[in-house]
């Protein structure tokens, strides 16, 4: 680097708007590394992409897709050709993908420039492949950064890395004034109240549970205490379990009673809200399960603002909190817990001494030292340019791992074979016993039109087409549909009734909707004006089926005026039909609550909003209040049972619940919302979409996270382990759903329209009333 230029330093990290506290703790450490540089040093980023729906910004300059060996290939020769001075890692094995986040070693082997790697895990009994990749990034890295003391002796005794490689850099902190929190209580409506904090991502190692248990105790003594449990479900924790934890710990909170007493912001703040939060605080709380955890940034935050911290004796907190500057309790000890914030609550003497000395300690890790202290490292380090190591471009043929809920088609790939979407499985495993049906593959159909339209991807389209050849295959000359077929691949001769032919209306007018290319809507169009003169004889729901295929073959060709004369006649039949049966205490189409109930008031939702029928959108409106009225209680969403369906004036069936009337219940409320733009609407769906995710009458999720199937009911004895299309096709359209829904929401708040993103976490008793 010549005298007055520039140092040029990549950061390999995750990076903002991406939520999480390695994307935070890089974007601090590059401003305050620039603010000590003095116009010396040129950030760039390669951050790691779970999420390609985000947008990002300089200093951002090159994404990896984590689960995509050739992308890390590719980002070090970007590296290489940038001319850079130096390499920053922000390295956590949860990040990158590989075994144990082996491909960040690819991408370091090909740097000629010198790495520098930040540590913000280090693990004392690793397994093999961790071992194996921690030794390889120790190799790899030039200077090798952790947060603490046990950091350094961890590096040095278990992987054997020299004392000349290892630097101590502490993590930084806030630098915020020592204040008094009731000057911040206001800003949450929370002035009189003594304030218990815990922020970060959200995990089981977290312990909240501990300190839940804790609360009741608290209360006897200090009737005034609000716990606030501040953070989103970490990503990866969605991944494989949803929001079951989650979900946990508020059925604690309804079983201890301590609904005045706890809440949650189930969100990711930014910096300024999070200080806000932070200056609130009275006592702040980490009751985490186990002592392996090297680093804490939320920790560290709390004891630079000078809070009063209780803690478990995890490594981070031992050496935080030494010296009097917080008080650790035993790992899983409610009473201790409880003892402990009681004693402080009520010393006044000890809860400022505790404050004092941790304001004090944290003075010296603030941004503004910590940024010097980066920055005085990128200088020194003048290692000499290395040639690249030569490598195998050897891509690999898999997908990005996206932030769950990802919508995967691992489940369907397997369920499908080169004649259809098989309608059962065994577990996870395909029966072929029962052979096809045309409902599930014109399903698939749909699923996999909406999927392309968001993810273009080459096997949705594979699957697509495949679908589509079977539904073309099940039209007969006259334009009726056959269903069931046999694995040989035989048609049975004498059908049961079904609502095959309308699903395949829907099919075909959803690819006409958004055609991944003009070849499928000229065949679509093909096959739906064969049998679209066949519409009136169907039954009510086949009927819905075909107005919501009707109202897609409209969105393509507005002026087809056959089809809108069949709209019309099959909405006017509905809306007639519920006249007809509707009486004062049973607002709804049939004397009977069966399957698949909200595709009913979702059909006239759409019609009325395609036609400009106020009369459909009012008879939506009504039924799907109705429809409400007797599924969600205010919590969570209870589905009409199959085993006895709920007839008027008996009582209705609990169990078996299907996954399609969550998936039509979805879709029912994003077409609620598009007609009428109550943006409650949009509340509810996603708490009808978390019933796959445990939010329902067991408290139990159906989505498998390993398998990316779905159970096929809810059983009063648990799930139905059997993960056949039906549902996994289900799940799939909600997910798509709530996808869709979330992007139109963060659209309008970019516009500056009146629905934001709160909307979609709305609270249920904010939500407009639907019904009578």
């Amino acid at each position: 680097m010549g005298k007055g230029a520039a140092k040029k330093v990549v950061f390999i990290s995750t990076f903002p708007p991406r939520k999480c506290g390695i994307a935070t703790f890089t974007a601090d450490l590059i401003r305050n590394a620039s603010a000590a540089a003095g116009g010396q040093f040129e950030p760039l980023v390669v951050t790691m992409q779970l999420d390609p729906a985000l947008k990002y910004n300089d200093p951002v300059k090159f994404e990896i897709r984590q689960n995509v060996r050739r992308d890390y290939i590719c980002a070090a020769d970007y590296i290489n050709f940038s001319h850079v001075d130096l390499v920053s890692v922000q390295h956590e094995f949860g990040l990158f993908g590989g075994q144990a986040g082996a491909y960040l070693g690819l991408l370091l082997k090909r740097l000629k420039a010198p790495v520098v790697t930040t540590l913000h895990t280090v693990l004392e009994h690793p397994e093999p492949d961790y071992r194996d990749s921690m030794m390889e990034l120790c190799d790899r890295s030039d200077v090798l950064v952790t947060m603490n003391e046990r950091g350094v002796d961890m590096l040095s005794d278990i992987y054997g890395v020299g004392q000349d490689k290892i630097r101590l850099i502490p993590h930084g902190i806030p630098d915020l004034p020592f204040v008094d929190s009731n000057y911040y209580k206001h800003k949450f409506g929370l002035e009189g109240r003594r304030t218990i904090l815990t922020f970060g991502l959200i995990s089981k190692n977290k312990g909240i549970e501990v300190m839940l248990r804790a609360m009741p105790r608290i209360i006897e003594t200090h009737p005034d205490v609000m716990y606030i449990v501040l953070g989103m479900t970490h990503p990866l924790v969605q991944k494989h379990e949803g929001e079951s934890y989650r979900f946990g710990l508020q059925q604690i909170v309804k079983d201890l009673q301590l609904h005045d007493h706890v809440i949650f912001h189930n969100r990711f703040v930014d910096d300024e809200e999070l200080h806000n939060f932070l200056c609130a605080a009275d006592v702040y709380v980490t009751p985490y399960l186990t002592q392996e955890q090297l680093t804490s940034g939320t920790l560290a935050f709390a004891v630079g603002t000078g809070k009063a911290v209780v803690s478990t004796p995890y490594w981070a907190a031992t050496e935080l909190l030494a010296d009097g500057r917080g008080r650790l309790v035993p790992f899983g000890d409610s009473q201790q817990l409880s003892q402990t914030i009681c004693e402080l609550l009520h010393n006044e003497s000890l809860f400022y001494e505790l404050r004092g000395r941790a304001y004090d300690y944290g003075r010296s890790r603030t941004w503004p030292k910590i940024g010097q202290a980066y920055w005085k490292l990128f200088s020194e380090v003048e290692i000499p340019v290395r040639a690249a190591a030569g490598s195998v471009l050897t891509p690999a043929e898999t997908f990005s791992s996206i932030e769950v809920p990802e919508p995967s088609l691992d489940h369907l790939i397997n369920l499908t074979d080169d004649t259809g979407l098989l309608q059962h499985a065994k577990f996870a495993i395909p029966n072929r016993a029962h052979g096809y049906c045309t409902d599930d593959n014109a399903r698939g159909a749909i699923a996999m039109a909406r999927y392309h339209s968001q993810y273009p991807d080459p096997a949705a389209l594979r699957l697509l087409d495949i679908y589509l050849s079977f539904v073309m295959h099940a039209q007969n000359p006259d334009g009726s549909i056959r269903n069931f077929m046999d694995y040989d691949r035989t048609w049975w001769p004498n059908e049961p009734a079904h609502d095959a032919f309308g699903r395949t209306l829907w099919a075909l007018g959803t690819v006409m909707a958004c055609p991944p290319s003009p070849a499928y809507l000229s065949l679509a169009k093909e096959c739906f004006d064969h049998s679209v003169v066949l519409v009136q004889r169907q039954h009510p729901r086949g009927m819905a089926y075909a107005i919501l295929g009707m109202c897609d073959y409209l969105r393509q060709f507005p002026g087809a005026s056959d089809i809108k004369r069949e709209l019309e006649l099959a909405a006017d039949g509905l809306v007639r039909q519920f006249e007809e049966n509707r009486q004062s205490d049973w607002d709804w189409f049939e004397d009977v609550l069966t399957y698949d109930n909200a595709v009913l008031p979702h059909a006239l939702f759409v019609a009325g909003l395609s036609l400009e029928n106020e009369t459909y959108i009012e008879a939506a409106r009504k039924t799907a209040g109705f429809l409400l009225d007797n599924t969600f209680d205010g919590d969570h969403f209870s589905f009409i049972g199959c085993s006895g369906w709920y007839e008027r004036g008996k009582a209705r069936a609990v169990f078996d619940q299907q996954p399609i009337e969550a998936a039509g219940t979805v879709m029912m409320l994003r077409a609620a919302y598009d007609a009428t733009k109550a943006p409650g609407f949009l509340a509810l769906q996603r708490k009808a979409f978390d019933w796959f995710l445990g939010a329902n009458d067991l408290r139990v999720p159906l989505y498998d996270f390993r398998t990316k199937g779905c159970s096929d009911g809810l059983m009063a004895s648990g799930v139905n382990g059997n993960q056949g299309a039906e549902s996994t096709v289900s799940f799939l359209l909600a997910l798509l759903a709530i996808v869709e829904s979330y992007a139109t929401v963060d659209r309008t708040q970019d516009e500056g329209g009146p629905n934001s993103s709160e909307a979609v976490g709305a609270d249920p008793q904010d939500m407009p009333k639907v019904g009578r």
